[in-house]
């Protein structure tokens, strides 16, 4: 193991904890969709089957909870969000994106942070289905940041020309997130 993927604050595991807020929702492929809206030039709408036939890439990423462990080298398939904003042709005044996902959740990003090449909406995990607990059939993972931006069971994401806080945000928790600095909590 190599000390300088361990962020400060972290402890390494192997295992792989399930924490979420709220039950774990049901998962109907007949009825599921995806939406990008806001301010884009292109609205875009996917049924489950539209969404998994778009381009797949495969990453591999550390993955760094706020309760204070992380778990190296886990990986992902999925969509890059950066080709669902290329698709959805963003607004220049577009600055964050702020997802919501089943049961209320929501977390927001910067429009930046979310075009890295690493930031997925996955739906495999470890070359199988993304387990319901979690965050399957769609969840964001940002690599670069705590766990809580990487929210679970996916719905919309919405691009926006001012930044709103998400639900763990509101509660206190870094807007930033950032694991190499310990952003752990607002200040």
């Amino acid at each position: 193991m190599s000390q300088d993927r361990v962020p400060p604050g972290q402890k390494v595991t192997t295992r792989f904890p399930v924490l979420h807020e709220g039950t774990v929702p049901s998962f109907d492929p007949s009825k599921w969709d995806f939406i990008v809206d806001g301010a884009v030039n292109r609205n875009l709408k996917f049924t489950w089957e539209e969404f998994k036939s778009l381009p797949a890439v495969t990453i591999i990423s550390d993955f760094h909870c706020v309760t204070g462990w992380s778990r190296f080298d886990n990986r992902w398939e999925g969509v890059r969000f950066s080709a669902v904003a290329k698709m959805c042709e963003p607004d220049p005044k577009a600055i964050s994106v702020f997802v919501s996902a089943e049961g209320g959740y929501t977390t927001s990003l910067l429009l930046k942070d979310m075009l890295d090449d690493d930031v997925l909406l996955a739906y495999r995990f470890n070359g199988a289905p993304l387990e319901p607990g979690h965050g399957g059939p769609l969840r964001l993972i940002v690599p670069k940041k705590y766990a809580y931006k990487s929210a679970k069971w996916v719905r919309k994401v919405t691009l926006m020309t001012e930044h709103e806080l998400g639900y763990w945000e509101v509660k206190g928790y870094s807007d930033s997130a950032d694991p190499w600095k310990e952003e752990r909590y607002s200040r």
